[in-house]
């Protein structure tokens, strides 16, 4: 059987528009018969190393207030709730640890849509450990194991791995797409073009 491409969905639980790439890819995905490798990171250390310490959306006002309507038209359209958290971005180191602790079980992909569920379809915290408890809770798994998991150092480790492999790669910001032959898309609007790419649908005349 011949190996199906890759695609690398590079996302970060305080990004908005992860949010709306998140809960669509894997149909898309399917039906181009294109795997996803889910990958969370931080953002924090590459926006600091630009000098920024924050969200680009809270340094620059007339660019936050347009994506949160841009955040609403595009949630309305593919029929998904939305709600600003309240403070703007959560804090998401305990959610992207535990998003590694599932990155090679089966339940990774629902846990990281019911994390953007509740922050950014329901305005709800994902900063503490309780929030993300109860999005374990709900999925039915032993959320006290899968948290004291997500604290070992193997896990810490590799999630500061991954950011800084994002980093070396050139990622910016999330969401972001790295096809098999190192392709990279930026941004909820690219996610057809990237499936589209990886699975070797390519325009011609590029090289």
């Amino acid at each position: 059987m011949a190996r199906r491409p890759v695609l690398e969905f590079w996302y970060e639980f305080a990004s908005t528009y992860s949010y709306l790439s998140a809960m669509r890819i894997e149909d898309l995905a399917a039906a181009a018969g294109v795997e996803i490798r889910w990958r969370p990171f931080l953002l924090g250390p590459i926006f600091a190393a630009q000098g920024w310490n924050s969200s680009p959306f809270n340094l620059f006002p007339a660019k936050g207030r347009y994506m949160w309507r841009d955040m609403e038209r595009e949630a309305a359209r593919l029929g998904l709730p939305c709600k600003r958290p309240d403070p703007f971005p959560q804090n998401s180191l305990v959610a992207a640890r535990v998003a590694l602790v599932g990155a090679d079980q089966s339940w990774g992909p629902a846990f990281t849509k019911g994390v953007y569920t509740r922050e950014f379809g329901h305005g709800r915290s994902i900063a503490e450990p309780q929030a993300v408890q109860a999005v374990l809770t709900e999925l039915g798994l032993d959320a006290d194991a899968v948290l004291k998991a997500s604290t070992a150092d193997p896990i810490k480790t590799r999630l500061r791995a991954l950011t800084e492999e994002a980093r070396s790669r050139g990622l910016f910001g999330a969401p972001s797409f790295v096809t098999d032959d190192g392709e990279l898309f930026w941004g909820n609007d690219r996610l057809e073009q990237a499936i589209a790419w990886a699975a070797g649908d390519r325009p011609t005349g590029l090289r």
